[in-house]
């Protein structure tokens, strides 16, 4: 009988490497493993060959998380969040994407910035740069910021309550909308010699912001890159980041611990589109996974097993509280986890005490799941059982794609792009970027800039 053909996957999906420049990202205690190198992550080196590795791998992008704050609410300070290199020392993302860059050309770069904390102006100059030294290959990852340490170190007594901060972040974007979009016309950078003229003065106008939280009156400082406005993710699952994103995100990243909590997350987020004036899939969904791959099966078990030996527990609590904003020292660690409000990042510990499955969480459940792989799932296996595992959970969420986050780093990325990305190729199930295409063709396929039922399209001319 001649064998017949496997089925291909029913929808290609797109890949972004999680990363951050700091020893601890999601798994606290793994900078420990003999296969670690992320005790250089600050030499740029690091970061130039984990972008050559993610793009041969066939992954979209490399998305780069931040903070800007220590992680001090754990017992009250800063010591356990320190020992444990968690998520600090931090570097700032945006210095290393030009070097990136330079070394790749189909990779994109998927960059974390607050509208809490950075002007209009500037931010806009400074991806505008950004864009035109990736040749369109950089998105802006918008985040209001959840840390009490952040503010008190950037010019506020404590953050801004937490649907203020999105108040703000909606009249943020529109100020940047004006200088990407409207403040100078394409074409306006005319580089004519003969003619004594580099830009049109008659194509460059005022942005004319005058809101509650900023002012900016003047005319963009530089020229938009190859997409105008960057292309845009967004992270936040409270309702009003969901609102925000609806309006905003063309992108957006959900972490969630089973197949149904992001699934949840798909559906409201896409629920609210058309309200908002956009398409039903305007928005792109990446969720967060961790992926433990070998040869085998049993050597992938035996790998994750060997993991555990170096999980910082307490370097865990760490974390979880600074997303949180809730001091998890010294409670019963078998008692069920409650709900409380915070003005922190709201969706960690919804994550846990809204699970949809009716799973009750301890402090020892989060705190054991938490040490490998932050708040999303663990995916263990031989290439074709991870490749099984990703297809199923976009089968059963409806999501676009997956960030993958590693445990031991670089090692992890660079064992999935060797094992996983093959395998996916031959299932054509990786959907894989073109050289030449701006990061925002390579994802949503159309053009390079927003697409005109944006929010951000409606300040063109």
């Amino acid at each position: 009988m001649t064998p017949q053909p496997e089925a291909q996957s029913a929808q290609p999906f797109l890949l972004s490497a999680f990363e951050m420049m700091t020893p601890v990202h999601q798994s606290p205690g793994l900078w420990r493993h003999p296969d670690s190198r992320i005790a250089e992550f600050d030499r740029l080196s690091y970061w130039t060959d984990l972008a050559r590795t993610v793009e041969e791998g066939g992954f979209t992008a490399l998305f780069l998380a931040d903070v800007l704050g220590l992680y001090d609410v754990y017992d009250g300070g800063v010591e356990a969040t320190v020992r444990g290199g968690v998520q600090w020392p931090l570097l700032e993302p945006t210095v290393a994407v030009p070097a990136m860059a330079a070394v790749t050309d189909r990779l994109g770069f998927g960059v974390t910035a607050s509208v809490t904390y950075e002007q209009p102006y500037q931010l806009a100059r400074t991806f505008a740069t950004l864009d035109h030294f990736t040749q369109g290959r950089v998105a802006w990852n918008v985040v209001t910021s959840y840390q009490d340490s952040a503010a008190r170190n950037l010019g506020l007594d404590r953050q801004l309550p937490h649907d203020e901060r999105y108040d703000r972040a909606d009249e943020h974007l529109d100020a940047v909308y004006r200088l990407f979009e409207g403040s100078v016309e394409p074409g306006a950078v005319v580089k004519d010699a003969a003619a004594g003229v580099f830009a049109d003065p008659e194509r460059v106008h005022p942005a004319g912001v005058a809101g509650t939280h900023f002012r900016v009156p003047d005319a963009a400082l530089t020229h938009p890159g190859p997409q105008g406005t960057p292309f845009l993710f967004q992270a936040g699952a409270s309702a009003r980041g969901l609102r925000f994103a609806q309006e905003h995100a063309e992108a957006v990243f959900a972490i969630g611990p089973t197949t149904a909590h992001v699934r949840r997350f798909v559906e409201q987020t896409r629920a609210g589109l058309v309200d908002a004036g956009r398409a039903e899939d305007a928005i792109r969904v990446l969720a967060m996974v961790t992926v433990v791959v070998a040869e085998t099966d049993e050597a992938a078990e035996e790998r994750l097993r060997g993991y555990a030996d170096f999980v910082d527990v307490e370097g865990a609590l760490a974390l979880f509280g600074g997303w949180t904003g809730v001091d998890f020292a010294g409670l019963d660690p078998d008692a069920p986890l409650e709900h409380v409000v915070t003005d922190a990042n709201r969706s960690a510990l919804a994550a846990f005490t809204a699970d949809p499955s009716g799973k009750l969480w301890t402090l020892r459940d989060v705190a054991e799941f938490v040490a490998i792989g932050g708040r999303g799932p663990v995916i263990v296996g031989s290439p074709a059982t991870v490749a099984d595992e990703l297809e199923r959970w976009q089968a059963e969420t409806g999501v676009d794609g997956f960030n993958i986050s590693a445990a031991v780093r670089p090692a992890d990325l660079e064992r999935f792009t060797t094992l996983v990305s093959p395998e996916l190729r031959r299932r054509g199930a990786l959907r894989e970027p073109e050289a030449g295409r701006t990061l925002r063709e390579n994802i949503t396929g159309a053009g390079p800039r927003l697409p005109e039922d944006h929010r951000g399209a409606g300040f063109r001319g």
